[in-house]
């Protein structure tokens, strides 16, 4: 696993790249701010609930959660089950949100 950090992504983003980002946290987490990750909470990935993701095992995969504690979890567990490129969001949402005020 590596790191990512907020600059890069959203840099990448606004350049218009595709990218396969993962959010890790709960539903209601999820709905009360978002950057457009496949949502995917934790407790799926530690369970082997990943079949919405599958097929991104030989891609970059980018998981954020609040403050990149979860997602650096679920990288570490998705590389166990053969994920090749996962990175972490440094910070998480909390690093997001204070980088851009979004």
């Amino acid at each position: 696993m590596m790191n990512i950090s907020p600059e890069e992504v959203k840099e990448r983003l606004d350049k218009g790249e595709k990218l396969n980002l993962v959010d890790v946290r709960q539903p209601e987490e999820i709905a009360e701010y978002n950057i457009g990750g496949v949502a995917l909470p934790l407790g799926n990935i530690q369970n082997m609930q990943i079949e919405d993701i599958e097929d991104l095992k030989n891609k970059e995969v980018i998981l954020y959660c609040r403050s990149g504690q979860r997602s650096g979890i679920a990288a570490m567990i998705l590389e166990q089950m053969g994920f090749s490129n996962t990175k972490n969001l440094t910070g998480g949402m909390l690093a997001w949100r204070e980088k851009f005020n979004q």
